[in-house]
């Protein structure tokens, strides 16, 4: 395969980057201090997951439910039914609405401190199927060997 002079390609697991829809606004981020945040394996998980997953980086999909009228809070709503709480560094900048992907860390209170969010826009009418979605976070936990969230350093 060819490579454009100056780029650099990074070896990323498959198994756990879904295809992303379009994202509808640009992603937001916190400060530099959580950049390392990006560059380490996160599981996806509903909130069932939450507890087990305190102190760790995670991906989580959701639709969301209610912001705070601080604008640094919002609830989104899991596959199952079941709602987590988002907090953010800074207020958000636009409205925030349909299916969202955040990254970040899962607090002692089982909440997601968020490093960044996209907006996963819903093109040409298919909505974003959230319970197929969970049941594809169940196989990927049932089935850990086949779907690994560490990556093992080698030659």
């Amino acid at each position: 395969m060819h490579r454009p002079r100056g780029v650099t390609w990074r070896k990323t697991q498959v198994t756990q980057n879904f295809p992303r829809a379009v994202v509808s606004s640009p992603t937001k981020q916190r400060p530099a201090k959580m950049a390392g945040i990006l560059d380490v394996p996160k599981p996806r998980i509903n909130c069932s997951m939450l507890s087990q997953f305190i102190n760790r980086a995670v991906c989580f999909v959701g639709r969301v439910e209610k912001v705070h009228p601080t604008g640094k809070m919002f609830t989104v709503m899991d596959g199952e039914g079941n709602a987590a709480t988002v907090e953010l560094n800074e207020p958000l900048e636009e409205e925030l609405s349909g299916i969202v992907e955040i990254i970040g860390m899962v607090s002692n209170k089982g909440e997601i401190m968020a490093n960044t969010y996209n907006m996963l826009r819903e093109d040409k009418g298919v909505p974003f199927d959230l319970e197929l979605y969970n049941e594809a976070l169940k196989v990927i936990h049932d089935f850990p060997q086949h779907y690994p969230f560490q990556v093992t350093a080698s030659g």
